[in-house]
């Protein structure tokens, strides 16, 4: 797999759009959106309900492909990728904290954070225990391990996800509403987890309405009706929003 140099940018959007079908009807969720994010940043997306901010996501995240224009993750032009290579570049460059957990229900929290890993196929068992345990405790969780998501809370089912994303050591995380469903103490745990990794190394990418993780990011990118509006540091988007 091709790697950005430090001087290259880990995400590269040009002239983005994305087009959904409803029925004889063409939504356009994302217009014209040319955006770059280097490596090691820590970006919020902000802006209102509908604005494509879960869309764009989805596009970084190879979880959907654009309409038009070029979307570049880690080096590699999405568009042009088999789903084969899509499927090897989430596994192994990318963490996706889902709105909805995307938990499965069979599995306990343990065997849902250690799955990615045996997909990887990188780690033995022990190796693989070692860091799944780290990270429940990292995450305050440990002591529901062997929890099935529908015995948990929401708040519980979103700290197993944010260990789930955070597991394989990825080189961005994309973070849907990471801290709507945990309570203001555990939301900033969260967080100085995420900026502890983030310091390590590891690119995050939040769309969120939540002002702590706004508080904590190097920049604000507003999306409103599929658009950049404007491209922020923290504190213009919060006097601006004061």
């Amino acid at each position: 797999m091709a790697t950005p140099s430090a001087t290259q940018p880990i995400v590269h959007l040009s002239n983005v759009d994305k087009d959904y079908q409803l029925g004889a009807v063409t939504v356009t969720a994302l217009r014209q959106v040319s955006l770059e994010i280097a490596p090691g940043e820590f970006t919020v997306i902000a802006g209102p309900s509908g604005s494509g901010k879960t869309t764009l996501l989805n596009l970084i995240g190879c979880v959907d492909v654009a309409t038009r224009g070029e979307v570049v993750v880690a080096g590699r032009d999405t568009g042009k990728l088999s789903e084969g290579d899509l499927t090897r570049l989430r596994l192994n460059a990318l963490g996706f904290i889902f709105q909805s957990f995307n938990l499965v229900g069979v599995l306990d929290a343990f065997q849902n954070v250690e799955f990615p890993l045996l997909l990887q196929k990188q780690l033995n068992a022990v190796q693989r225990k070692e860091r799944v345990m780290d990270l429940l405790q990292r995450v305050g969780i440990a002591e529901y391990a062997h929890h099935r998501p529908g015995e948990l809370s929401g708040g519980q089912r979103q700290r197993v996800a944010i260990a789930r994303a955070l597991v394989t050591r990825p080189r961005i995380v994309l973070a849907d509403e990471p801290t709507a469903n945990l309570d203001s103490v555990t939301g900033n745990q969260i967080l100085d987890l995420m900026q502890e990794l983030n310091r390590e190394g590891t690119t995050f990418l939040f769309s969120t309405h939540d002002p702590k993780v706004v508080s904590r990011a190097g920049r604000v990118i507003r999306l409103v009706d599929g658009r950049i509006q404007a491209e922020e540091s923290v504190e213009q988007f919060q006097s601006s929003h004061a």
